[in-house]
């Protein structure tokens, strides 16, 4: 029974407005970090678990003059775009905001985010958003899962998530995210963990060795890696376990040992020693062969990553006499499908393993004609002698330096291609791309790569306006 509140007219609201009350709140939007959006009186209301159309009593948690974080404490009324979660521990687990929200609207709301970004701090009336790109079914999708690892008050390993606003792991056995080949493994391994009888870290006391487990398939090969974090590579008995994982799992290719020492939320440290069979897994994407490492940066859906790299390609249509430029290129995965479209390509990317990377997976599929540079894209990209007529660029969450935006206003080229996992950077350099008339935007394509979350990729294409 919902339990039942006094009236209060909207401007009787600033007395209620403090920690520890509850409201009610009609959840009208969603936030671009997956929060439902609501309003008591005049003040925004934060609250997690909802979904637009939720009619909900919350209670006040965190609270400020204009806005308030809030906790769902009772479904009023429920919105017709909530559903059951299929994970059993949704209402605990932080990996996922949207398991309560039905897929379709997720894709809705994704693409409203980016609309609302574009409008918002871009300064784009009527931006041409296309409706959210989906290509598979929303669970099973993960080719990686890197998992924190805790001890139990009974002393059991435990790997999971950590619980919403907590440092508190919730336990899992099987991830309805991760594709199901990986389940056996966080099942299994955690009590392999336990019989070896290796410290796991523990993080408020920096003590311990093991600190996470990282699993990694080829969507399309089936292979997997396993990786261990810890805070040295020297395990007893590493070895021995290694090759019980390679012989109890016929599609492990790889047991592998990343060294992190120091006090820090980094999951990856800069070593990584291969203990038994390979370093690296092998996986198809777009045609091509990639060697992928534990720690390499790979997009983890593999089916969305490709439509989307296709979309851009029937999109860009390049005729083979163009010179092409893929900044924040790391192992080549978008520049080398590209590169065999086009006379000339270069990558740029900061990160040498990366680049090495880059450059095996070029020689792996012959392709010849690209070149890959290391450094900082804001200082690698002036130094380019050809101007090339298209750039492709992907930069971190933060979006592009104020000297890339320069560079390319200076250029000239004939198109921008701009894949971005955050809306509001991809709005601030696209208004400055587009500054004066000189670029011009004309599609911009949202991905959805992180189903069950409130992340969405995309990609927006620019043309050279009359003024350049």
């Amino acid at each position: 029974m919902p339990i039942s509140l006094d009236t209060h007219a909207a401007d009787d609201t600033t007395e209620r407005w403090q920690q520890g009350e509850l409201v009610e709140v009609t959840i009208t939007d969603l936030s671009d970090r997956g929060d439902g959006v609501g309003r008591f009186g005049q003040r925004v209301v934060f609250v997690p678990d909802t979904v637009t159309g939720d009619r909900a009593l919350v209670r006040l948690v965190r609270v400020k003059p204009q806005f308030a974080h809030g906790k769902l404490h009772e479904l009023i009324e429920a919105s017709p775009h909530r559903i059951r979660p299929n994970c059993i521990v949704a209402d605990k687990c932080g990996g996922c905001q949207w398991q309560h929200v039905n897929y379709d609207y997720q894709r809705e709301a994704k693409r409203n985010q980016v609309i609302q970004a574009l409008e918002r701090i871009g300064g784009f009336v009527a931006p041409p958003v296309d409706q959210t790109l989906n290509v598979s079914e929303p669970l099973a999708y993960r080719n990686k899962s890197t998992y924190p690892l805790s001890v139990s008050k009974s002393g059991n390993v435990q790997a999971g998530y950590y619980q919403k606003g907590t440092h508190q792991l919730v336990n899992l056995n099987q991830c309805p995210i991760q594709d199901e080949r990986l389940n056996p493994l966080l099942a299994e391994v955690k009590q392999d963990l336990q019989r070896c009888g290796w410290r796991i870290y523990n993080e408020s006391e920096h003590r311990g060795l093991v600190r996470h487990l990282s699993l990694r398939i080829g969507r399309r090969t089936g292979e997997m890696l396993l990786t261990l974090i810890s805070r040295h590579h020297t395990l007893e008995g590493i070895e021995t376990q290694a090759q019980k994982w390679l012989n109890r799992y016929p599609n492990l290719v790889g047991v592998l040992v990343n060294v992190n020492h120091d006090r820090t939320n980094t999951i990856f440290g800069a070593e990584t020693h291969c203990i038994a069979g390979k370093s690296f897994l092998e996986e198809e994407f777009l045609g091509l062969t990639f060697q992928i490492s534990a720690d390499t940066f790979f997009q983890v859906h593999t089916e969305q990553a490709e439509a989307l790299l296709q979309i851009i390609l029937d999109e860009l249509q390049p005729s083979g006499d163009e010179s092409f430029v893929d900044a924040y290129c790391g192992i080549g995965t978008m520049t080398l499908p590209i590169a065999q479209r086009v006379k000339e390509a270069i990558g740029l990317e900061i990160q040498p393993e990366a680049i090495a990377q880059a450059q095996q997976n070029a020689a792996l599929n012959q392709i010849e004609n690209v070149k890959f540079y290391t450094g900082a894209v804001e200082k690698v990209l002036p130094t380019i002698a050809e101007k090339p007529q298209i750039v492709l660029l992907d930069p971190p969450r933060k979006g592009c330096d104020s000297q890339v935006i320069e560079t390319l206003r200076q250029w000239h080229s004939q198109r921008i291609v701009y894949v971005s996992c955050n809306p509001a950077t991809l709005a601030r350099d696209l208004k400055a791309l587009c500054a004066d008339g000189l670029y011009r935007l004309t599609r911009v394509q949202p991905a959805d790569f992180f189903p069950q979350t409130a992340h969405v990729e995309c990609a927006a294409f620019l043309e050279l306006g009359e003024v350049g």
